[in-house]
């Protein structure tokens, strides 16, 4: 079995994998700093098992830096603006001052190269403290961890979001992993809402993902 394989041994892997990630991920949600913690090589294996093309979960990064950027300088202390991306799917999230800044944070982030759409779900409201960062920081790990738990879905076909303890998920993944998904998370402790962000595929689809059985030893021949 390669290191990509996801036979009965990839989900005994996959669990304390996932968790170390989390946990790296958790004490440096704040900083970006995932890949200094964890080493390129995990953070090559979980890229390697996405849905996306290598090509587009470059461009997201790409994306969601320019964002930053973009946002930082139209909004400076007056929002506090979170960009993901996920195949050039955008999602906005957190707190802005008025309904012309969240517009015009909208209008900038559609102008960024590569983008195919917008999900903006910024809210006119005062900056979130550190501590409903950190709250939801921890739902999110949480999250994560619970969908590596289900046997029957994909975990690093969902990105997770946690904004005020509302849940955005997005992904590729079908209507029935997504609703898989969607419960699991309304089951975490914390979690105020659920908010479905899915770019959706085919069943069809959805099987030319699935790791291809390998191949029976061959009997050894009698002597």
């Amino acid at each position: 079995m390669t290191s990509f394989d996801k036979g009965p041994g990839w989900k005994r892997l996959q669990r304390p994998l996932v968790l170390s990630l989390l946990c790296g991920t958790l004490l440096t949600s704040l900083t970006g700093c995932v890949e200094m913690i964890v080493g390129s090589a995990v953070i090559g294996t979980v890229a390697a098992a996405d849905r996306r093309t290598f090509g587009a979960q470059t461009e997201d990064k790409t994306i969601a830096v320019k964002g930053e950027i973009k946002l930082q300088n139209l909004v400076g202390d007056a929002g506090h603006i979170n960009v993901n991306s996920f195949n050039r799917r955008v999602l906005l999230t957190g707190e802005v001052r008025d309904q012309a800044m969240k517009d015009a944070a909208e209008r900038e982030v559609r102008g960024i190269e590569g983008v195919v759409s917008v999900a903006n779900e910024m809210e006119i409201a005062g900056l979130s403290s550190y501590t409903s960062r950190s709250s939801d920081a921890l739902i999110t790990t949480k999250v994560k961890a619970s969908l590596v738990d289900m046997k029957d879905i994909s975990a690093n076909s969902f990105k997770v979001v946690t904004e005020r303890g509302a849940v955005y998920l997005m992904g590729r993944v079908t209507q029935r992993e997504g609703n898989i998904g969607a419960d699991v998370a309304r089951g975490v402790s914390g979690v105020q809402k659920v908010v479905k962000i899915f770019e959706y595929i085919t069943e069809e689809e959805w099987k030319s993902y699935q790791p291809t059985p390998a191949a029976p030893k061959q009997q050894a021949a009698a002597n």
